[in-house]
């Protein structure tokens, strides 16, 4: 079994359209449906995966929702849902009440907000529904985590993309190398290992899992087998590699730890973190 943590799915054609991407994206900007996914993931072994919604249209969680009901490959839904927007709490209610809303994703910006009571106190919701929180962050970000999940101690917390950490080849940054060990310190933080390929900047990216193992090991050192997640960036990650690429990079790294890591990062940690029923 293998869980992609990380698909966007859209339609531009819409009357309404769509707010992300950018009309001026020729690679993105484009129909992209779970056939489309499926037609790439599925010869690598998918089985499934959690949507994440990069729309801030809150009705565009509806959509995902409606699409997800005649689409059982879809497992789970990451929403987008604004903590600071007056109608929070009753469209958390509302999209909730959906067993595949598996939780929202937040930006780093909105990290550095963690001052505002009433924004701390939505958040606190989703861990009274026992929802996950998945951050969108850069390496600067990062250092505000410890902060939230100390305040609210029992909410699952992804994050997204290495926090954004440049790959080169080389050992990485070594302020986000603390700030992921910190981090890695709570027990309810998980870190997709995701968005590899974009963040070397190349196109194509290399292919040689050496290219990379210097930031993986940084993220099994900190986190373990119990903590990873696998998460494509799909259709994002096409700018920089193929889909079989972007899985082959990382079954090289964890396959080689044997089956039973390879189990948890592909699948198992995922259902831990998102509470998945699967």
């Amino acid at each position: 079994m293998i869980i992609d943590t990380h698909t966007h799915f859209y339609d531009p054609t819409r009357p309404e359209g769509v707010p992300w991407p950018n009309p001026d994206d020729e690679l993105l900007y484009r129909t992209v449906m779970p056939d489309d996914y499926k037609k790439l993931a599925v010869p690598e072994g998918v089985t499934g995966t959690v949507v994440v919604e990069a729309s801030r249209w809150v009705e565009d969680n509806q959509w995902i929702l409606d699409l997800a009901a005649n689409e059982s490959f879809i497992v789970g839904f990451v929403g987008n849902l604004n903590p600071n927007d007056a109608d929070f709490e009753e469209n958390l209610k509302r999209f909730s009440a959906n067993p595949l809303f598996r939780g929202i994703r937040l930006g780093g910006g909105l990290m550095q907000s963690l001052s505002d009571a009433n924004l701390v106190k939505n958040i606190e919701k989703l861990a009274e529904k026992e929802l996950t929180l998945d951050l969108l962050i850069n390496p600067e970000a990062l250092r505000h985590l410890p902060a939230l999940v100390e305040h609210i101690p029992t909410m699952r917390v992804v994050i997204n993309h290495i926090a954004g950490v440049r790959v080169d080849g080389n050992p990485p940054d070594e302020a986000w190398v603390s700030a992921i060990q910190e981090a890695a310190r709570y027990p309810n933080v998980y870190c997709k290992v995701s968005g590899l390929a974009e963040h070397t900047g190349q196109t194509p990216a290399p292919e040689d899992v050496a290219y990379y193992t210097p930031t993986i090991d940084v993220l099994w050192d900190a986190f373990g087998e119990d903590r990873l997640i696998y998460g494509s960036n799909w259709p994002v990650s096409e700018r920089f590699a193929q889909y079989k690429v972007v899985q082959k990079i990382v079954d090289d790294y964890f396959s080689a730890k044997g089956d039973e890591v390879s189990e948890k990062y592909f699948w198992q940690n995922a259902k831990a973190a998102y509470q998945l029923a699967i």
